[in-house]
């Protein structure tokens, strides 16, 4: 039987199993920590870095996810310092992902055939989206609360793969979590895909740009399970979005 930790997390009392992260402690507990690059089926690597929190006698700002929790340990996860901090990191990602929606007024009222008074394009609205209503990079976004992006967007204009059986592939919606990547890798053992490329040219893809069905992939659609954003949808999703919205 595993041994039980004690630990403090908000001010709140939380028992768990020795070996279990701070993330995990916080779940446990009811208590929300944000995090886009997690998925409990999957090794953490803190790719995001949104799950930082403040541990007292420990330095600097440590990723909830893989951080082991240990006995006595008094956990902070919604200070201002910590909401500042992802706020910062939230814009990073957001400078590479259509997001004209996430920090406007109007979007729980607009529809797909709305005219958008802020003038944004087809491709950088939430409202166009398949997975709109149920994309982890929104709701998120919500917590941290993003009401203005001060870094300039860039359209990344990666081809969209729609040519191939049973999944579409859009990289330009992609936020480099990682886990379609460790999915197909560490879980399914078939490594179909993989980051490609180094620095601020690193995405997701095949090798040689391969198509999916000369890359070894199986189509067993595990890395649109684990996708957070639109860059991975099976067909069926895509053509019927609420579906999708069901099934979540």
């Amino acid at each position: 039987m595993a041994k039980i930790i004690n630990l403090i997390i908000d001010d709140k009392p939380v028992q768990v199993e020795e070996g279990k992260t701070v993330l995990e402690a916080a779940q446990k507990a009811g208590i929300y920590i944000p995090t886009l690059c997690y998925h409990p089926v999957l090794k953490p690597f803190g790719a995001c870095r949104l799950c930082v929190v403040e541990i007292e006698k420990m330095r600097g700002l440590l990723t909830a996810c893989t951080t082991p929790a240990t006995e006595g340990m008094i956990v902070r996860t919604n200070t201002p310092a910590l909401q500042e901090e992802r706020r910062g990191l939230m814009e990073l990602i957001l400078s590479e992902h259509p997001h004209a929606c996430l920090d406007c007024e109007r979007r729980e009222r607009c529809s797909p055939d709305d005219i958008c008074l802020r003038n944004a394009g087809v491709t950088e609205r939430c409202v166009t989206c398949p997975k709109n209503e149920h994309c982890e990079l929104q709701m998120v976004a919500d917590y941290i609360g993003v009401t203005e992006s001060k870094l300039p967007y860039t359209f990344r204009n990666l081809p969209v793969h729609q040519d191939e059986p049973l999944v579409d592939r859009d990289y330009n919606y992609c936020i480099l979590c990682g886990r379609c990547v460790q999915m197909c890798q560490d879980v399914r053992g078939i490594s179909a895909i993989s980051f490609v490329n180094r620095g601020s040219a690193d995405i997701v893809g095949t090798a040689f740009d391969k198509p999916l069905q000369e890359s070894g992939c199986r189509f067993c659609g595990a890395c649109v399970e684990v996708c957070p954003t639109g860059a991975l949808l099976d067909k069926k999703g895509r053509l019927h979005p609420e579906l999708e919205k069901e099934a979540v």
